[in-house]
């Protein structure tokens, strides 16, 4: 009866897009759609509404309400459009930014997106050709814009898009705008409404001298300039993955002083389709191996790779075999974060005021180094926009000096306010310039950082469920663990329970019930136990999957017992693991 009741309203929706304001190929679209006996398809478009999650609007494209199309991407933007002329209504010109990646239809659907700005009396700078997710929050805060977009479905399959949707400190949107944007789109009953026909006049093109200032800017976080005078001939691979960073990482590099950067020509390719992989995310060790090959075969020191919106930053070192490995976006921030504050203490520049930040699903490590150097840590809920909250909040009284998240993204510079690849491969080819000045590799130095703040694994599970049935199974997986807690993970009690949804923390041991001071609530759980392990549990916000992200510690005496402590603490990950059923 449910399924008929939901059929029923499915088609309704589809039949309103079938009598409206709609183009005819979108029209033929639905009506195939509606005439085939099996109404998967139907469902899948029409089931519900694309909203704001943790990255802004992402979906499957096609057509259907719950499908990125001209017209959802139209209705956001209105809804944004009109959001922006009652929010600074006491401006003479409101303006925005617009960027976009290589996914298939960006492009176009760019150009949608400036015309309805444009039609709404709005000024527009769209970038004349793809650019990284980082220079568009870049671009807002330098041109002093109220908003921005930029069309991206970050590291997702070939199939999806999306539009991440900006304030004017160049950050994602949070609360309460966020749910005030949408409440702006669901007003917007009929396509009609939505301001198709542009102006161009208000809209206006950047390109290479923003490039430059971007670049430009980057190059004053650096913090080890006469190691790259040494040492900038270090060999370095890099693969954009048929992405945004194609041009923009190598030029950031070779800026800083790198020489000897070797491209993978196959990846050099920009192409929404991503012909060489079958996942374009640097998480993915398949996304990097050709990479990898070719590092082994020019005998470079380091591997980069970054996601098709260039905000996302994978790298692979060589380990004391000389072989290379390939770091998890933990240890990446770790060594990030490990050498910001050290060379900030070294260089005299630590007076007190200064701060990182975490994401609560990031590694306990990182606070540990911050803390121990007298640097305050932050920790924050996961996606980069929570972190640029902080930033904000902080903006004039306080020093940021990093921050990040266990998915591969990392912020070294507060002139922008999102994840940012091109910064994060210039600084790391710094750090293994300075390893070099001070005779170690970078993987020597991670080890060293376990031998003296502790050692720490991590490792993060997702669960695929596609949907809406997907959506349902993760809600029900959640609700299991909320309603019958783990008592014991591993063989280690477990000793305190946070639960983000209801910003409650109980001490198991104490039965202490206390708030959780956060700004907004959020669908996570999070066990840590006797031994200090700690499990984070989340759905994603962006793609139909549940998260699961498992860290335990341990003592790591001596470089020598490295092997030996990383088999024990990933014999305890499999142990977790089947605990947790996945």
């Amino acid at each position: 009866m449910e399924n008929k009741e939901l059929l029923k309203q499915v088609t309704s929706k589809a039949n309103v897009w079938l009598a409206g304001d709609y183009d005819a190929e979108t029209k033929a679209d639905v009506q195939r759609m509606l005439n085939n006996t099996d109404k998967t398809d139907l469902m899948e478009s029409f089931y519900k509404d694309l909203e704001f999650g943790t990255g802004g609007l992402r979906g499957i494209m096609g057509v259907g309400t719950n499908r990125i199309n001209k017209y959802t991407l139209g209705a956001a933007t209105q809804g944004l459009s009109n959001y922006l002329l009652k929010q600074f209504s006491h401006l003479e010109q409101i303006k925005v930014v617009i960027g976009y990646d290589c996914r298939n239809n960006s492009k176009y659907f760019g150009q949608v997106v400036a015309d309805i700005f444009s039609a709404n009396g709005i000024k527009v700078y769209l970038f004349e050709n793809l650019r990284p997710t980082p220079e568009v929050s870049f671009a807002i805060r330098t041109l002093g814009c109220q908003s921005g977009v930029i069309l991206t479905a970050s590291h997702n399959p070939k199939e999806y898009n999306g539009y991440k949707a900006y304030w004017d400190d160049g950050a994602q949107v949070t609360p309460p705008h966020d749910k005030n944007i949408i409440e702006e789109v669901n007003s917007i009953s009929s396509v009609a409404e939505i301001k198709f026909t542009g102006n161009p006049a208000l809209i206006e093109s950047l390109g290479e001298d923003m490039d430059n200032k971007f670049i430009e800017s980057l190059k004053a976080i650096l913090l080890s300039p006469e190691s790259i005078k040494r040492h900038g001939n270090i060999g370095i691979v890099y693969t954009p993955i048929h992405g945004t960073g194609g041009q923009i990482v190598p030029q950031a590099l070779k800026a800083y002083g790198f020489t000897n950067i070797i491209h993978v020509p196959e990846q050099d390719v920009v192409d929404g389709n991503f012909p060489t992989v079958v996942s374009p995310n640097p998480e993915e060790p398949a996304a990097m191996a050709m990479a990898v090959k070719k590092g082994i075969e020019t005998g470079a020191d380091l591997v980069f790779a970054t996601d098709p919106d260039a905000d996302r930053f994978g790298a692979g070192v060589r380990d004391t075999n000389g072989d290379f490995i390939l770091l998890n976006g933990n240890q990446t921030m770790i060594i990030l974060i490990y050498y910001l504050v050290t060379r900030w203490k070294e260089l005299g520049k630590l007076t007190g005021t200064e701060y990182t930040v975490r994401t609560i699903v990031t590694s306990e490590l990182t606070q540990v180094i911050s803390e121990k150097n007298g640097v305050e840590m932050f920790e924050c809920f996961t996606g980069f926009k929570w972190i640029a909250s902080v930033m904000r909040q902080l903006e004039g009284k306080r020093q940021y000096i990093g921050g990040g998240e266990e998915s591969y993204g990392f912020l070294a510079e507060d002139f922008v306010r999102d994840k940012d690849s091109v910064s994060s491969a210039a600084l790391f080819a710094e750090i293994a310039a300075w390893c070099k000045d001070n005779g170690r590799t970078i993987y020597e130095m991670l080890q060293d950082i376990y031998v003296e703040y502790g050692f720490s694994k991590e490792k993060g599970i997702s669960v695929v469920k596609k949907g809406m049935s997907g959506a349902q199974e993760i809600q029900s997986m959640m609700d299991n663990f909320r309603n019958n807690p783990l008592e014991e993970i591993a063989g280690s009690k477990v000793t305190l329970v946070k639960d983000f949804e209801i910003l409650e923390v109980k001490d198991l041991i104490t039965g202490k019930i206390s708030k959780l001071d956060m700004p907004a609530t959020s669908n996570v759980l999070q066990y840590f136990t006797e031994d200090k392990t700690k499990v984070s549990i989340r759905p994603s916000g962006t793609e139909p999957k549940i998260k699961f992200y498992i860290e335990v510690v341990d003592k790591l005496p001596s470089r020598a017992d490295f092997e030996k402590v990383d088999a024990a603490t990933e014999a305890k990950i499999e142990q977790i693991c089947k605990d947790l059923g996945i």
